[in-house]
């Protein structure tokens, strides 16, 4: 495919979209960020499209919860066609915000064995701290099945988050999401080791900072990618400038090279 298309959906509320739509240019992605009552109009505009992105921010200014509205509009208006978008192989990220709605929309962590699982199976909730949590995280990428991520690499990405702590209905389910693949980032220290608060910033069940579906084509997570494109980036990069990689792009690369491959 000589080229990627990525929409990058808009509400408001949402503050991320033009850094996320840089990283996926960075990427190699032609990107366009599109608002979703458009997309709703006209359902048809997802097919002209290879990656879609739910961004970060505070979509509906989170007033009933994080993600809830837009991922109402997702699950009641566009539901059919975003599933239509993943069935032909097509792929989806949701970062932060973007991560609660597709979780709240039904989207992730999508069909397991063939059943769908419901928001209320999985969701996302207040931060164990009871505050809003910023700063930067290590991450282990922890699933065979995402293609955005490599498995067993560890990378390190800011949060900013206040409802970032994922929980599960029962144990069924957490155990269904654990041993399946399903859990995509775990929060773990520099070393790769687990910890608790402030290496899991949330209080996060099992440390689980994003989620991946059947597929693979889907992930959703905490930690904002496209705020590390550039090694700048980093609070460090003078002292690690040497040794330093912008673990973000990666993500939006991983991505771009899967459509260049596949569709």
């Amino acid at each position: 495919m000589a080229e990627v298309k990525a929409i990058v959906l808009r509400a408001a509320g949402i503050n991320c979209d033009l850094e996320t739509e840089h990283a996926l240019e960075l990427a190699g992605a032609s990107a366009e960020r599109i608002h979703i009552n458009r997309v709703i109009e006209s359902p048809g505009v997802l097919d002209g499209f290879q990656i879609m992105v739910v961004p970060g921010g505070f979509s509906y200014g989170d007033d009933v919860a994080a993600g809830k509205i837009l991922a109402n509009q997702i699950k009641h208006h566009l539901y059919d066609a975003a599933r239509k978008f993943i069935d032909s192989g097509k792929l989806v990220l949701g970062i932060c915000n973007g991560f609660q709605v597709l979780v709240k929309a039904g989207l992730l962590p999508g069909r397991i064995d063939g059943e769908a699982m419901t928001e209320q199976s999985v969701t996302i909730t207040y931060n164990d701290s009871g505050k809003f949590e910023d700063r930067w995280v290590y991450l282990e990428a922890v699933s065979s099945r995402c293609i955005f991520l490599e498995q067993g690499r560890r990378i390190c990405l800011p949060i900013a988050h206040g409802e970032g702590k994922v929980v599960f209905k029962d144990e069924a389910t957490r155990a269904k999401i654990n041993s399946e693949g399903f859990a995509a980032l775990r929060y773990v220290d520099k070393d790769g080791n687990a910890g608790t608060f402030p290496v899991n910033p949330n209080g996060s069940t099992d440390a689980i900072a994003g989620l991946t579906d059947a597929t693979g084509r889907v992930l959703g997570l905490m930690p904002h990618p496209e705020r590390f494109v550039r090694v700048t980036q980093h609070p460090h990069w003078t002292r690690i400038k040497d040794t330093c990689t912008a673990d973000g792009i990666g993500i939006f690369e991983n991505a771009v090279k899967y459509v260049r491959g596949n569709l």
